[in-house]
């Protein structure tokens, strides 16, 4: 587990799929503004968060409130290459997880797992113009914005920006 001061991330486990898939899967209308893809009718035997086997390319973790032990959500290093040594980074909390600082320690500790322990050289977010939570908790780890898609996430019937954030590992604050 790697471990921050609140939250820590750990493999999935089994049991974690139907809490996550219940709680952030089937509430479409947050899951459509946290996936490109378009939400549809899935069971937990398919669901998105059932552990899969090792890849390169992607690292699934859950997110687990230390005080607790109780798990408080989902994060995510994908789109891993590892010649440009680059990584997208995503998050989802529970609802009742959220609004505690547990996102912020969160994309902080997969920006220490993708630059201490993947080696990598730069972490990009993408999000919707309006999420500011995801928006504060990548920039108190350092994450800039660098630019705006116009129009490009199709969102529960419109259009709407999404802003790109990134940081090269020697604009970290953990480094």
């Amino acid at each position: 587990m790697i471990q921050g001061r609140t939250a820590g991330l750990r493999a999935r486990h089994a049991d974690d799929v139907a809490v996550l898939h219940a709680e952030l899967y089937e509430d479409v209308a947050t899951r459509s503004r946290a996936d490109s893809r378009p939400w549809r009718p899935l069971t937990a035997d398919h669901s998105p968060y059932a552990p899969t086997g090792p890849a390169d390319d992607v690292a699934f973790f859950s997110v687990v409130e230390l005080a607790s032990g109780e798990l408080a959500g989902e994060a995510v290093l994908w789109g891993i290459d590892a010649h440009n040594r680059s990584a997208h980074l995503g998050i989802s909390l529970r609802p009742g997880s959220r609004g505690r600082g547990l996102g912020a320690e969160t994309v902080h500790l997969l920006c220490r797992y993708g630059f201490t322990v993947r080696g990598l050289n730069r972490l990009q977010v993408e999000t919707l113009t309006d999420n500011a939570a995801m928006i504060g908790a990548a920039e108190r780890s350092g994450f800039r914005i660098e630019g705006t898609l116009r129009r490009s996430a199709w969102v529960t019937g419109a259009f709407v920006d999404e802003v790109i954030l990134g940081l090269p590992v020697e604009e970290w604050r953990g480094a």
